[in-house]
């Protein structure tokens, strides 16, 4: 490598990838339960191989991300996309519940993975080149677009496939017969993501140049994960940012748990009927990733106009609170009238985060040096996904009615609150932040 990449070529190759990694998951979603109950499982057992990806990647986060601080963005991240593809063949072939747990593992484990090394080595690579001032939101939108874009286009692709393979000379059927059963219409849209993850590790290998780093020995790393992690979880106590940047996460996470756990039911009770009710649900979950998109593409601009990244998370936040008090008011009667008004929270909640996200790791990344960057963004994601389900077993436990929506409306409010004063944008010391990585393992 004779130098680091040029911004512009650094984001062109940060978008594809989000763009290549998001994909198969778009694909599979609206097929997996069906594929599931298809396969003979019954709800309970699906809940349970789904409680094991959740636990998968919860107890992964950190040591992931810690391992590519120590060992590089880039074998991390093809590590990722070989377990995911592996994980979804598995899906789409597997017939017995064991199966399908190691499926979810695997799942887990790439999706653990990939929580921060293609960020990190977008900003990485910007900032070798431009210095740590390099301008980021820009190419951290665009990433952020290009990951909801793919879960969109996935989710029509995957949703709709399945139906084509039925129609005409029903290829579905002959497809089953020819195969003996193992693949279903239902398992096609997860092969397509898994061929779609081929490419994605291919793409990851070759055009992601990294600068050489000291080759690690397993004591080296054994040594230094563990260390970074520690350190990853001490910087919300020594940086006043980045506290509110996590707790902000947490905000975002108990939003979405109430989302997910609440969504489904209150579409079925809109339109009448559970078959109905789902067909809204993937409308509208792919219409939240179109959102998710707009608001990330919207970031910079967000910034101009409300003058900095700070009061662009305050106001994005404070919209996704908006919107979800509006989806949990809706509750109180039905018609199109309520219909309208809970697609316009729904909106307000996806458009929110998206234009908050970009902002927000724009100012972790100018807290955090290379040797934590990953692990950052780690600590952030457990954040998400810990209050997520947390705020997920209290919603689903309050009676039905308008209450369980609001601790996740309460808890986005004030993630928004916590953006009112604003903090110096330089960290204390005068430079970023970094970690405890044993220095024969630094970054080059």
């Amino acid at each position: 490598m004779t130098g680091p990449l040029d911004p512009r070529t650094a984001r062109h190759r940060f978008v594809a990838v989000n763009f290549l990694f998001w994909l198969p998951v778009g694909l599979y979603i609206p097929s997996q339960v069906l594929l599931l109950t298809e396969r003979g499982m019954g709800l309970a057992v699906v809940a349970g191989l789904f409680a094991v990806h959740s636990l998968t990647v919860s107890a992964l986060e950190l040591p992931t991300g810690g391992l590519s601080d120590v060992i590089g963005r880039r074998t991390v991240l093809a590590a990722a996309g070989v377990l995911n593809l592996g994980a979804l063949v598995l899906l789409a072939l597997g017939t017995t519940f064991w199966a399908l747990g190691i499926a979810m593992v695997l799942m887990g484990s790439g999706r653990a993975l990939s929580s921060g090394p293609a960020e990190a080595w977008y900003v990485d690579t910007v900032q070798a080149h431009s210095g740590p001032g390099a301008e980021l939101r820009t190419g951290l939108a665009r990433g952020g677009t290009a990951s909801a874009a793919a879960l969109a286009v996935g989710t029509l692709l995957g949703g709709g496939l399945p139906l084509l393979l039925g129609l005409g000379p029903d290829l579905g059927a002959r497809l089953t017969a020819a195969t003996s059963g193992l693949v279903l219409p239902l398992s096609v849209p997860a092969l397509l993501g898994a061929g779609v993850g081929l490419v994605f590790v291919a793409y990851v290998l070759t055009a992601l140049p990294e600068p050489p780093r000291p080759r690690a020995t397993l004591r080296d790393v054994l040594r230094g994960v563990p260390a970074t992690m520690l350190d990853g979880l001490r910087l919300g106590a020594r940086d006043f940012l980045i506290r509110r940047v996590l707790l902000t996460a947490g905000a975002t996470g108990s939003a979405l748990g109430t989302i997910e756990l609440l969504t489904p039911g209150r579409a079925a009770d809109l339109t009448g009927t559970p078959e109905s009710g789902a067909v809204l649900f993937a409308s509208l979950a792919c219409a939240g990733f179109v959102c998710i998109a707009l608001g990330n593409h919207c970031a910079p601009l967000a910034a101009r106009l409300t003058g900095s990244g700070e009061r662009a998370v305050m106001a994005g936040i404070g919209l996704s609170a908006t919107g979800l008090l509006l989806l949990g008011l809706t509750v109180l009667w039905n018609g199109p009238a309520a219909l309208t008004l809970a697609a316009t929270g729904y909106a307000l909640v996806y458009f929110g985060l998206g234009a908050a996200g970009p902002n927000k790791n724009d100012l972790l990344h100018r807290r955090v040096d290379s040797t934590g960057r990953a692990t950052a963004l780690s600590v952030q994601s457990l954040a998400l996904q810990s209050s997520g389900a947390l705020v997920g077993l209290v919603a689903g436990a309050l009676p039905a009615g308008p209450l369980p929506w609001l601790p996740g409306a309460a808890l986005l409010l004030a993630g928004a609150l916590l953006w009112v004063r604003r903090s110096g944008q330089k960290p204390e010391g005068g430079t970023p932040l970094g970690v405890g990585v044993p220095p024969s393992v630094r970054t080059a």
